[in-house]
């Protein structure tokens, strides 16, 4: 039986990954492989960002080499180092299935205890021009007491391995650093790097940072497995590799990596790029700067609503704004409960600004960790001092169930498995516990606000209890569109087979509304 030869950089990660996939293939074929570790140029040059650096391809020019002289059968990468246009003679055999697309920012514990006092800007370790420009533009809001202490963010020059930048981390070089999610978590699969990252990790905290925020790079999270074309073996281990191809993986980097192109691709593009499947369609978002422009989108693929009639009015399911010809929710207001939580080795789940009394106070039992269901309620939080380690990014929580399996957050949240749900007195969830933290209570409205109701031809909606509520004292509101966010209240909406359009987002909404 011959050997398969692999061939992979030879970076603690890179060879760990490797060995994951290879561990796979023999499993599938029962073929016998071996790794081949080969050096690149972006593995020795550790002291300048790669984007400064004259040339391209710093991690796959000698792999492609090795790969076309016939020295590897084949070669396995983070599909995100792959450039646009690949050597002739080459060919893609598999994307693997992606996990944890995200970055995340990892931090020591006890620099958060000083954020209320904070002086001067907080410095993070990175040198991806896409996390240079989103972070020092975005991340301020979601850092403890930022508002109060005028907090600034600022990025400065980070290279090497994980494990190298992790310990420059503890070194004290730096307030935070950024890396990728599915990097870290490829270390916390294997015996030998899951021991060092364990002691890596220890002592540190961490914020998942929401795609629709902080979007990754393009095809992040993916290896990409790539072979000869002229092989002459009748396609034998092309049909071996392609049984780790996953289809819906295939689907969203094909997009990303698409816009990549579009935007000029290459490492000294700052523009994070993530596409998400989401039901039938793709969820696109893109953030950063590209030729000198901001780049700050988000849509659902393929998906278009005709404008209202002229004269008719929007409905937001809001309890305030002022923008014109929108009508906001008058009719039900939600009351926090005295009550106080004991989350003592549990992760709390905030739904809403209403369950963020429910954390603190006297009787409080603080949690180890806190998620919040989207991005507004993070920075509230963020505001009032606590610190974040993600959010749902209000596409319900399928993202944080597959978050809690994760072996590298668990080695810095122990408990992560254990949530409690902190939301409406009737919620519910498949997350874990659910704690009644607020209550809606209806209220007495005038004719002048029926009748603005009345010209309303399109409602979003933020909970389908809300829906229900108003539908019931305004039956006249199911002649009109109705719409909501990609989350638990389309979820409903699409289980009861009721007619509702999801929306990528608020801004898709207004343009309903003809000028």
């Amino acid at each position: 039986m011959a050997t398969y030869k692999i061939g992979t950089r030879g970076s603690l990660l890179a060879v760990t990954q490797s060995t994951l996939v290879k561990n796979q293939l023999e499993e599938i074929s029962g073929e016998k492989f071996e790794l081949v570790t080969i050096k690149t140029q972006g593995d020795e040059i550790t002291n300048k960002p790669l984007w400064q650096l004259e040339g391209k391809d710093f991690f796959t020019k000698e792999l492609d080499e090795a790969l076309l002289k016939g020295e590897v059968d084949f070669v396995i990468h983070s599909y995100k180092d792959l450039g646009s246009v690949r050597p002739a003679g080459i060919k893609l055999a598999a994307v693997t299935e992606r996990r944890f697309a995200h970055d995340i920012l990892l931090i020591e514990k006890k620099t958060i205890g000083l954020f209320a006092n904070w002086q001067g800007p907080f410095v993070v370790g990175t040198s991806s021009p896409r996390r240079i420009v989103n972070l020092s533009r975005s991340l301020g809001p979601y850092l403890p007491f930022a508002e109060r202490t005028n907090l600034t963010v600022a990025c400065e020059t980070l290279r090497g391995n994980v494990n190298s930048r992790i310990k420059k981390l503890k070194d004290g070089k730096y307030h935070a650093i950024t890396l990728a999610l599915a990097g870290i978590e490829r270390l916390a699969h294997t015996e030998k790097s899951a021991q060092e990252l364990r002691e890596l990790l220890s002592g540190l905290n961490y914020f998942v940072l929401p795609q629709s925020v902080f979007p990754s790079a393009a095809s992040q999270g993916a290896l990409g497995i790539e072979l000869r074309e002229n092989r002459d073996d009748d396609g034998k281990l092309l049909k071996i590799l392609q049984h780790l191809v996953h289809e819906q993986t295939v689907e969203e980097v094909l997009r990303e990596r698409k816009a990549f192109k579009d935007y000029g691709g290459g490492c000294h593009l700052a523009v994070g790029i993530h596409v998400k499947k989401v039901g039938e369609t793709y969820l696109h978002v893109h953030k950063g700067e590209a030729d000198g422009k901001v780049i700050d989108e988000k849509w659902l693929e393929g998906v278009t609503h005709p404008p209202l009639p002229p004269g008719k009015k929007l409905f937001v399911g809001l309890p305030r704004g002022e923008r014109a010809g929108v009508v906001y929710d008058q009719y039900l207001r939600k009351v926090a409960a005295e009550t106080k939580q004991n989350l003592r080795n549990k992760h709390a789940f905030v739904t809403s600004r209403y369950c963020i009394p429910s954390l603190s106070g006297e009787d409080a039992q603080a949690p180890e960790g806190i998620w919040a269901a989207g991005t507004k309620t993070a920075a509230l939080l963020a505001k009032e001092g606590f610190w974040v380690n993600g959010t749902s990014d209000s596409l319900g929580t399928a993202d944080l169930l597959s978050l809690q399996s994760s072996r590298a957050l668990q080695m810095m949240s122990p408990h992560l498995r254990t949530f409690k749900v902190l939301t409406h007195e009737s919620g519910t969830s498949d997350l874990g516990e659910v704690v009644g933290c607020y209550e809606r209570k209806t209220t007495d409205v005038d004719k002048a606000y029926e009748r603005s109701l009345e010209a309303v031809g399109a409602c979003f909606w933020t909970s389908f209890a809300q829906y229900e509520a108003f539908l019931k004292k305004f039956p006249f509101l199911a002649g009109a569109r109705h719409f909501c966010g990609l989350g638990k209240t389309w979820q409903e909406f699409s289980r009861r087979k009721l007619p509702v359009a999801a929306l990528a987002s608020m801004e898709d909404f207004y343009s309903l509304q003809k000028d």
